[in-house]
This record gives structure tokens, C-alpha cells and sequence, in this order.
């Protein structure tokens, strides 16, 4: 039953057929089976998991004040969560356990979720690989040789592997969509400021985003409404409403308007790029017009990017000093050191305006060159990475290794925008393929209809890994 999709198991929670506990029991016996091969995991939380479950049990499944009632997640380790340690992915952290629960694990726990277990990642989310995880890499359901991608690798490949119902993520530019991508699930990148960032280890914080990882796209619909809105203790959240984001699924598309920038194709492998065109195909056959459009070439975003996020996380991460947090003495890995080291060099003096102010000028022109092509097109398609998933190793001496492999989405993110990835099929060797639509900012509901006509129309994400 841990194979259950959320709306599935909430369905069976309700009616009975199944128990909570048994949910759970579940859940965490597919972990104690197939955490040797993947590492998807850094903390177990077995034993809080199993009493709040008999809880759920004794509480019954009919309150609509409690629509998780019951259901076993996994979250990323770098989301605190009161009285579970919470490490990042780094042994800098491995004794903090914090006083207090993110935003969005209090949200879950409101609804009647049950934290399961905290997932791998990147440290730090400086990564799309986990190789910089210092519990070690994570690896692919689909053929443990190669990555699961990152930063929120863990979570994805936790969610492939039906290990938990739903997992979250956090991405900052590609860190849910690319893992989700490579690990054939569905990832929902929310626009910046749709869900609080409060209680999330900052990366770049005009940057981070928040988003469930899920096995399809109705899930990740259900998940956003309980997650969203606005958080008096992050001030970037915005007070926009929060639809109901499943009952805007189903909308026919005949008509609407699918933008494809042709820059988004450059260098993407053969077998990614005849998996997209096939997705286009699909959209046809529903009756959307297909737009060629011109963006702004995502291999010039690298660089914005680059030193946006680099910036931010010499900022964020002087924090950890040893004193306020931290272990005293304990050093930065090399990812880490090389981004502050490049942070703190672009905001120096002599260097802030050749480099960061300058950066932040060309975000302003990709915000305004998306707005443009929105006025044309009602959603954009192009595929989520340049490769399917790579095999273990493939980060080592590769400095951009995340920057290169997020290439993709990095525009989107720049631009705040919201976006997601679904699976579309699978290589000849047998690794996903994922595409990935971009919508508007605050516009998830049509980002989600889109995403959900392809889904219902192909189904791949009944597809499972054969671990």
C-alpha cells in the first residue's frame, strides 16, 4: 500500500480499507528495503512515525480540518522540524536539532501529516547530484550507477521508490525540478514567495523555493493549497489567494497556447529532445496551437545565476560560525567554501558593480523578456535538463556541474516564476525523461491543468522502478 498515490490513500484512510498505522508500517518497511541500494534517507523518524499514526487511527478520517490526516511524508533535511535533528546534508550541523518546526512542516503536521523521515540532499543544497552530501550519495531507483540529481535528491528518489505517499523539496533554480526529472516523478517549483520560506536553511533567499515532489500531478495540486500563502514570519510570502489547485484540473486546452523557445534545445541530448517533441505531439493532439518563441538563452542565465546565488550564500552561510550555529571547528566541504569564497568576491569592493549590480540589471531584463512572450503564449514547454540522469562520479572535477545541468530552469527561477516537471517517457537505457512547462507568476493553476492534460493522457507515472 505504500505504492498509493496521496489521493488514493486518502481515499482508503477514509473509507477504512486501510489503517494508518498499516500505511505507515508500510512505508517504512519499503525504507528498510530499499535504503541499502539508494541512501535517500539521513534521519528515521520510526518511532514518532508509528505513535502518530495509531493517533490518526483513534481519530478517524472524516475532519476536514486535517485533509493529511494520517499520511507518511518525507521533507528535505534542510527544512527544521521540531525535536528531529536537521542537518543539510552537512556534518556542521549534525548535532543541531531545532526548538522549532518550518513553516511548511507545521502546515503539514496542522493538516495531519506524519513526518516520516528527513531526505538526502546536497549540503548545503549546493548541488544536483547529492555527490555533495556528507552522508553519501543518494542513487537512482531506476539504475543505482548513476545520480538521482539534487539538491533534493533524496526526496525525489525517497518518492520514485514509493518509500513515503509525498515528499518536499526545495529548489532554488533546479533542485526539485531536476531531481524530479531524472528520478521519473512529478516536481512543482511554486513561484517565489507562493510558499514561506521560514524554518528552510537559506541558500540565496530571493532565490529558494519550497514545492512538493509527488508520483503525479493531481498530488502536487492537492499538497500546494495546504502548503501556500501568506506567513506573517516570512516577508517575501505573498498575500495573493490560494486556489484550489485540484479543482482547477481538467480544463480543456483546445485553443490555448503553448510557447516553445528553440534556445532551450541547444545542446540537449538527442533522446531528451525526441521525448519533448513527442510531448508537443501530445499537445497538438488536445488542440494547442504551438508557438515557436524566442527567450532569453539559458546559457547566459548560467552566469546571472551564478553570481546571484553565489552572493546570497556567502551571506547566509556566515552564520555558521560555531557559536550561534554549527559545530565549533568544523570546516565547510569544498562546494561550499568555493561558493562563498566566489560570494564574497563578487560583493567586494571594486567588484560589486562589475559583477553583482551588473547581474542584477540582466534579472531584470529576463523578468521582462518572460512578461513579454506571456502576452503571446498562455504556457511554455522545453525539457527539463539537457541529459537524463548521469552516473555516479559524474561531479567530480566539474565545478559547474549544477549550474550546467540546471541550465534549463535556471531563467525560471530567476524570474520568480512558477514551473514543474513530469515524466514523459524514458531513454533506451531506461532512465526517465522529464519536461518541464514554465507558467506565469502566481498562475499554478493553469500551470497545473497543463501538466495534469499531458499526465491523464499518458499516464507514464505509473511506471516503477524495479529496485
Amino acid at each position: 500500500m505504500n505504492d498509493l498515490t496521496l489521493l488514493q490513500a486518502i481515499e482508503k484512510l477514509k473509507n477504512k480499507d486501510i489503517s494508518s498505522n498499516e500505511l505507515t508500517l508500510a512505508c517504512l518497511n519499503r525504507i528498510k528495503a530499499t535504503e541499502p541500494k539508494i541512501n535517500a534517507l539521513i534521519t528515521l523518524c520510526e518511532e514518532q512515525a508509528i505513535k502518530e499514526a495509531e493517533l490518526a487511527d483513534s481519530q478517524g478520517f472524516s475532519n476536514e480540518e486535517k485533509p493529511l490526516l494520517g499520511i507518511p511524508f518525507v521533507i528535505k533535511d534542510n527544512f527544521c522540524t521540531k525535536e528531529v535533528k536537521t542537518t543539510a546534508a552537512s556534518k556542521m550541523l549534525d548535532n543541531f536539532v531545532p526548538a522549532y518546526d518550518s513553516t511548511v512542516v507545521s502546515k503539514l503536521k496542522d493538516a495531519g501529516a506524519i513526518v516520516l523521515a528527513k531526505a538526502n540532499m546536497d549540503a548545503w543544497a549546493h548541488g544536483s547530484s547529492t555527490e555533495t552530501s556528507e552522508y553519501g550519495c543518494s542513487k537512482n531507483p531506476w539504475n543505482t550507477d548513476f545520480l538521482p540529481g539534487g539538491s533534493s535528491g533524496g526526496t525525489a528518489a525517497s518518492i520514485a521508490s514509493d518509500q513515503a505517499i509525498i515528499g518536499i523539496g526545495s529548489e532554488t533554480a533546479g533542485s526539485i525540478r531536476q531531481p524530479a526529472a531524472w528520478c521519473g516523478v512529478v516536481g512543482l517549483k511554486p513561484t517565489y514567495g507562493r510558499v514561506s520560506r521560514f524554518g528552510v536553511v537559506a541558500m540565496a533567499s530571493s532565490l529558494d523555493s519550497p514545492g512538493p515532489i509527488t508520483k503525479n500531478v493531481k498530488d502536487a495540486a492537492f499538497l500546494l493549497k495546504i502548503i501556500a500563502g501568506k506567513d506573517e514570519k516570512d516577508a517575501t510570502t505573498s498575500k495573493s489567494d490560494v486556489q484550489d489547485y485540484v479543482k482547477a484540473l481538467g480544463v480543456k486546452l483546445n485553443g490555448m497556447t503553448i510557447g516553445i523557445p528553440f534556445d532551450y534545445f541547444e545542446g540537449v541530448d538527442s533522446e531528451v529532445t525526441k521525448k519533448v517533441n513527442d510531448v508537443i505531439g501530445v499537445y497538438k493532439g488536445m488542440g494547442v496551437n504551438i508557438k515557436d518563441i524566442s527567450l532569453f538563452a539559458p546559457k547566459y542565465a548560467v552566469s546571472v545565476y551564478t553570481i546571484i546565488q553565489r552572493a546570497e550564500v556567502s551571506s547566509n552561510l556566515a552564520r555558521y560560525d560555531g557559536i550561534r550555529y554549527g559545530v565549533l571547528g568544523r570546516k565547510f566541504g569544498e562546494e561550499a567554501t568555493r561558493r562563498i569564497m566566489t560570494g564574497t568576491f563578487v560583493l567586494s569592493a571594486g567588484y560589486y558593480d562589475q559583477y553583482y549590480n551588473k547581474a542584477i540589471k540582466v534579472r531584470t531584463k529576463i523578468i521582462e523578456d518572460f512578461n513579454k512572450a506571456f502576452e503571446k503564449v498562455d504556457i511554455i514547454l522545453g525539457p527539463t535538463t539537457p541529459t537524463a540522469a548521469l552516473p555516479v562520479g559524474a561531479t567530480k572535477n566539474q565545478d559547474m556541474f549544477g549550474e550546467l545541468a540546471d541550465m534549463l530552469v535556471e531563467p525560471s527561477s530567476i524570474a520568480g516564476l512558477c514551473g514543474i516537471s513530469v515524466p514523459c517517457g524514458f531513454t533506451s537505457n531506461g532512465l526517465p525523461v522529464g519536461f518541464q512547462l514554465i507558467g506565469k507568476q502566481f498562475d499554478e493553476g493553469n500551470l497545473l491543468n497543463f501538466a495534469y492534460q499531458y499526465e491523464q493522457e499518458t499516464q507514464f507515472f505509473k511506471e516503477k522502478p524495479k529496485l
